[in-house]
């Protein structure tokens, strides 16, 4: 066995004990299936968003790390519940009126406002893999409906008629009064208008594998449950697809540990064991609420996308999936700098370390070298103290700072410089402030802009660090005192670079420049 397999035998990284966990499923043999099988599942009523690319990236790293301690091959479905009725048009779609038309139907049947698809659900089905091949994701697409029109539930939609009592005795005590009432935990499919009906069932056959239930007009009816004629419920549905297909691995979020639980006990009803799951914390915004698209708060996937790389949303999503994190806009340019700081870690680290560290996991093993330079949050106060527009601006005291670095050959560093510009332009330019310097400060400043003046060490950002520290060191009690008034006066930020480094990017003559225009007033 190589040191890399062995290292993953005992490394601490979730995902790796995740995959353990799940490898002794199949401790004494391979499953009959041939292979292990990891799911997430989607919801098409919607367009694929942050939660999406989260659960279908942190699947991802536990079917990598499972394949390094392992054999067994493993696949990957990403299952869009897609034969859903339409409950709600959403507010932000066309056609309103149209689409009121479609209520009820289920999501492949309903029109698709924006006239490329055959229907609603098939239009965000296609932004679904397109979105995920954009990220490079390895998967297989699988639409409920097809897989109940098929027959693929069949078999296992049979068993769910037969301990339909089971069933109900699992799902009725976790509903209120009203609700148990009406509950059954088959929707059929109206022949004659095509809804998803939300009613009781009056009567089952399982000999000839059919229910009784009665229409909206109270014509009572009987449809076979296979063959795309009745669907599931929500909690029967996730069951019955997990014990169908074998699933031997989904996570979900911490809002669905009931559901889990229920689907749970439905399986084992239904004579299968459901898969091994992981319950991960759900993101709050800046205030620390839970994040909602219906509020609008927080930070969508596109919004990080927009300022950032998506390795370093990956390396976000990575951090403790059980903890609960704020998603917002500052949080950006720290996991920009953490996610380009562990690549450069990486090739001196020793298999156990390498392991362990993120980028193996976002990147499959495969990890790429950085070549961002400058840190990201450095090129931010460049942009700010050059009030940069375009990223070309920047390249002039990048180039100067790393002679060898060119747009083409730091593809990583030319994308973050245009990430921050933009990012300056958009929340550090209007939220900037500054400050006229206390007589101490300027003192102190004045100090540093004449050893700026005498200096002669070239741009050596740690001489420079230490030159800065110095001067701070002979006035300041703390130490912090001293930084935070550079930044503030300087930067009009709160916090900000290496100062030293930023002295290096920006070039010494411009800092003494900049000095001198806070010294001046002509920044404040």
């Amino acid at each position: 066995m190589s040191d890399l397999r062995d290292a993953a035998l005992v490394s601490k990284a979730w995902p790796f004990e995740e995959a353990r966990r799940l490898l002794k499923r199949y401790k004494d043999k391979a499953p009959e299936k041939g292979y292990v099988l990891f799911q997430t599942g989607y919801g098409p009523s919607g367009l694929p968003h942050i939660g999406t690319f989260g659960e279908v990236a942190r699947t991802s790293m536990v079917r990598h790390a499972f394949e390094q301690i392992s054999d067994i091959p493993t696949r990957l479905i990403c299952f869009s519940d897609d034969m859903d009725g339409f409950r709600k048009v959403p507010t932000n779609l066309p056609m309103q009126e149209e689409l009121k038309q479609d209520l009820h139907l289920p999501l492949t049947r309903v029109r698709d406002p924006f006239g490329t698809h055959d229907g609603f659900a098939q239009h965000n089905n296609a932004r679904l893999c397109a979105f995920l091949d954009s990220f490079g994701f390895e998967y297989e697409f699988a639409s409920a409906t097809e897989y109940y029109r098929s027959g693929r539930f069949d078999e296992m939609l049979l068993v769910a008629l037969e301990r339909f009592d089971k069933i109900m005795e699992i799902m009725l005590p976790t509903l209120g009064a009203e609700r148990q009432a009406t509950y059954s935990p088959f929707l059929p499919v109206s022949p004659r208008t095509g809804h998803v009906l939300q009613v009781p069932t009056l009567e089952r056959n399982v000999a000839r594998g059919t229910i009784v239930y009665e229409e909206p007009d109270g014509e009572r009816m009987e449809v076979p449950v296979t063959g795309g004629h009745v669907k599931m419920q929500w909690k029967p549905d996730w069951a019955l697809r997990w014990a169908a297909l074998g699933v031997d691995y989904e996570m979900s979020g911490k809002d669905l540990i009931d559901s889990v639980t229920q689907s749970g006990r439905i399986c084992r009803a239904l004579g299968q064991r459901p898969p091994e799951s992981l319950s991960y914390e759900l993101f709050n915004d800046e205030q620390g609420q839970k994040i909602s698209k219906s509020k609008g708060n927080g930070l969508s996937m596109e919004e990080w996308l927009t300022y950032a790389a998506p390795e370093s949303l990956q390396y976000f999503m990575y951090q403790k999936p059980k903890t609960a994190k704020r998603l917002y806009f500052d949080v950006i340019p720290k996991a920009v700098d953490e996610y380009h700081q562990q690549l450069r870690a990486y090739p001196g680290q020793d298999p156990k370390a390498q392991l362990n560290n993120p980028v193996y996991h976002i990147h499959g093993g495969d990890v790429p070298e950085s070549n961002l330079v400058v840190p990201f949050a450095m090129l931010l106060n460049l942009a700010s103290v050059a009030g940069a527009e375009e990223k070309d601006q920047l390249w002039g005291f990048i180039r100067r700072y790393a002679p060898q670095a060119r747009a083409e050959t730091h593809p990583d560093l030319d994308a973050a410089a245009g990430f921050a510009v933009r990012y300056y332009n958009d929340f550090v330019k209007p939220a900037k402030t500054y400050r006229a310097p206390t007589a101490p400060e300027r003192e102190a400043l004045e100090d540093l802009r004449d050893k700026l003046k005498a200096w002669d060490g070239g741009l050596d950002g740690d001489a420079l660090q230490s030159l800065v520290f110095s001067v701070g060191r002979e006035r300041f009690d703390p130490m912090r005192d001293w930084f935070k008034a550079l930044y503030e006066v300087l930067l009009g930020a709160s916090q900000g670079p290496r100062f030293g480094g930023f002295i290096a990017l920006y070039g010494v003559e411009e800092t003494i420049a900049l000095i001198d225009r806070g010294l001046a007033g002509e920044l404040a």
